[in-house]
């Protein structure tokens, strides 16, 4: 019964460090990522630094720094929880084998004083003749030949534990030492987070008032694209209530001639917008695929960072409200749908294209297009091209604003998307 349990025990553990180390490899393909994309926006600010007209952009990509150190800290937490729990896991083993060894070396040594004591053959001889009949001799015999082969057997289980235990003590330094790592990887981005946020308001301080202004118009940007989607959104909303109340009054005029005696149908409860925009099995069919693909969107460009999350921040002493995520990328690139749907609007707004996608009662929006390949009422397919992303000549910066809508309703894309 010890036996079972310890053997449980040791499973557990395997199975416990086969997740840790999926995940630790998980969170080191992460952490590469994020080292890499710093020491792109670090040699592009090192860039602007001796540039006046840079300014504004100096600033945003301090922001998308922090924004990346930030995610790399915690990046680097995590992996430091699981090196605690891989190490407290290694001690134990360790422990559990050093129990089990010298349990083996105790019923190793009295074999072995057994077998002093019983060295001779005579002895041996007496044993098995001191029988009370032939059928008690031959066990003897067999017991005496079993104990020989037992202790041999006993031995190699010593020297088995031994490499073990020998192999797990190796993995438990190794342990500690990329923990030890790690933690000086961690003060570094740290002190690094806190050079950049200095770093920031020394730039932040320093804009010009054209410069304010630019950032101001930005806001006001943002403000319009809003707009426009709650306005399709809206549009589309009412639509198909309209289609729906068209249906629902042709079904009661036909059972009405059908049977003109009828009572007058009872009231319909009013739908939710949810209701209204999955009334198809086609919308349903399409939604529920939508959401079933949490987590695993295509991001709307190739290659890109979040430079702004989504929600209330506050960036040098102004509170920002972002209802979608700001994806830095590169000079041109194609902008593609994150998902199968249907082409609602596409808008030129301050002289940049935003395009709308209904997904069933999802819809995504994708603005600051420089042009647009896709017209309303066309059906798209997952990473489709839309167009190409626009760049601020002001700042040279080529910054997408994606958004996600349920039903009218404000959504945070950014766990949607997969994982770069």
């Amino acid at each position: 019964m010890k036996f079972l349990k310890v053997l449980f025990f040791l499973i557990c553990v395997v199975a416990t460090l086969s997740v840790s180390a999926q995940s630790s490899e998980q969170l080191k393909r992460d952490r590469d990522r994020l080292t890499d994309e710093l020491e792109k926006l670090n040699r592009e600010y090192n860039e602007t630094v001796n540039n006046k007209k840079s300014t504004l952009k100096q600033l945003n990509i301090l922001r998308a720094q922090i924004n990346l150190r930030e995610k790399k800290i915690d990046n680097i937490n995590v992996e430091v929880r699981n090196l605690n729990s891989e190490i407290t896991e290694n001690t134990n083993v360790v422990h559990s084998l050093e129990q089990q060894l010298k349990q083996l070396r105790e019923e190793y040594k009295a074999m072995i004083l057994f077998a002093y004591h019983n060295k001779s053959g005579y002895n041996k001889m007496m044993f098995v003749f001191a029988a009370k009949d032939f059928n008690q001799a031959y066990k003897r015999l067999k017991y005496l030949q079993e104990f020989a082969a037992y202790r041999k057997r006993q031995a190699g289980y010593i020297e088995e534990k031994e490499k073990e235990l020998y192999g797990r003590i190796v993995q438990l330094d190794k342990t500690k030492e990329e923990k030890r790592n790690m933690l000086l990887e961690q003060q570094k981005e740290k002190e690094n987070l806190g050079k950049e946020r200095s770093n920031q308001q020394k730039v932040a301080s320093s804009l010009t008032k054209q410069e304010s202004q630019l950032v101001a118009q930005r806001r006001e940007l943002q403000r319009k694209i809003a707009a426009a989607t709650r306005e399709i959104i809206r549009k589309t909303l009412e639509e198909a209530r309209k289609r729906e109340e068209a249906e629902r009054a042709a079904a009661a005029a036909r059972a009405k001639a059908a049977n003109k005696d009828a009572p007058a149908p009872a009231p319909v409860a009013r739908k939710t917008d949810s209701q209204v925009l999955n009334a198809t099995p086609e919308a349903a069919a399409l939604s529920s695929s939508f959401l079933g693909n949490r987590g695993r969107l295509p991001w709307p460009v190739t290659n890109g960072i979040i430079t702004q999350g989504f929600g209330t921040s506050k960036m040098d002493g102004i509170v920002v409200d972002n209802d979608g995520v700001d994806i830095r990328t590169s000079s041109a690139a194609a902008v593609r749908a994150v998902f199968e749907g249907q082409v609602r609007t596409v808008q030129d707004i301050m002289g940049a294209y935003m395009v709308v996608i209904q997904h069933g009662e999802y819809f995504t929006v994708y603005s600051n297009l420089r042009s647009a390949s896709v017209s309303v009422g066309q059906k798209v397919s997952t990473k489709q091209t839309l167009g190409t992303a626009a760049t601020d000549a002001a700042t040279g910066e080529t910054v997408i604003q994606f958004k996600l809508y349920k039903a009218g309703v404000q959504v945070n894309p950014e766990p949607w998307l997969a994982n770069r």
